[in-house]
């Protein structure tokens, strides 16, 4: 589905990413893990096309994105991939429904057909009852699921996700990581989840460990 090939990052003198190849199968969720700094965010926003690469490739379904112009990767970005981030990034003056639009609307959808599948989302992850409600009215989990349907507003193949359990209890994590399962399933959607929790991240499919900018290992989760 998307793959990274050669892809090298450096700010300044600090070079984050020294030569990444990974590939991310359809309907399959990978968690990558390792130490802060160990370059985990920096390849999930090259993958996301959010930064880009000093060298190397990110290729999605056979396509170079390199050659997308600046406006056409900003479509592309809005369409094929949802993205959910560890404080859910939620518009404090917006519904739960109104937060879960915005992505279409940013596509230019029907306002009406956005607010069907909006609800359609939410009533999926057990919040139709908290359609109307704004974040500061919602618990930390249910915050997150509203940012999980948001992710998922323009029917995107892969979701790219950045400690999105990090601010949750126990008892939320398991919930969200059960509920990516169900949703690659139910879907078939592919998630990268960047991820400290390593008992968390044996429940995907697939992990991969970093540290110092390179891959060091990759596993089977059942491993």
């Amino acid at each position: 589905m998307i793959q990274a090939k050669g892809i090298h990052k450096s700010y300044g003198q600090l070079e984050v990413l020294k030569g990444i190849d990974l590939t991310i199968n359809p309907s399959e969720i990978v968690s990558i893990v390792g130490a802060s700094g160990a370059g985990k965010t920096t390849l999930l926003q090259i993958l996301g096309t959010l930064d880009t690469a000093d060298a190397g490739e990110i290729i999605y379904e056979g396509q170079n994105l390199a050659d997308k112009k600046k406006a056409d990767l900003a479509r592309f970005r809005n369409s094929e991939i949802g993205f959910i981030f560890q404080f859910h990034q939620l518009l404090p003056e917006f519904t739960a429904i109104e937060n879960v639009m915005m992505p279409g609307l940013i596509s230019g959808k029907s306002k009406s057909e956005l607010k069907e599948r909006a609800k359609s989302l939410l009533e999926r992850l057990g919040l139709s009852d908290r359609l109307e409600h704004k974040p500061s009215e919602l618990s930390g989990g249910e915050q997150q699921r509203v940012a999980v349907a948001r992710a998922m507003m323009n029917q995107p193949k892969l979701i790219l996700a950045d400690e999105p359990s990090g601010n949750l209890d126990t008892e939320n994590a398991r919930e969200l990581h059960n509920l990516f399962k169900e949703l690659r399933d139910e879907f078939k959607l592919s998630f990268v989840i960047v991820t400290h929790n390593l008992s968390l991240a044996q429940e995907g499919d697939r992990v991969v460990q970093m540290k110092d900018g390179y891959i060091i290992s990759e596993h089977s989760a059942e491993a």
